[in-house]
């Protein structure tokens, strides 16, 4: 939720260098739900299938917000 909050409202700012720093943050966030999800996983409450698809998800969403970042430049 982090990471949709971020961009949400960072595409309320009046400027692409300030957007771009939202951005930023939320793909700071991709890394955190990465964390989280592979803590998840060490207590059992994930499976091993379950992790690698969210990991790649998030590499792939991770990707895109850099790349979106890359066009406001």
């Amino acid at each position: 939720m982090s990471m949709s909050n971020n961009i949400a409202e960072g595409s309320g700012s009046n400027s692409n260098k300030e957007f771009i720093q939202f951005l930023n943050i939320a793909r700071r966030s991709t890394f955190e739900n990465a964390n989280i999800l592979i803590i998840l996983n060490g207590r059992k409450l994930i499976s091993l299938e379950v992790l690698e698809s969210l990991l790649d998800k998030l590499d792939m969403l991770c990707r895109q917000i850099t790349n979106f970042q890359h066009t406001l430049k």
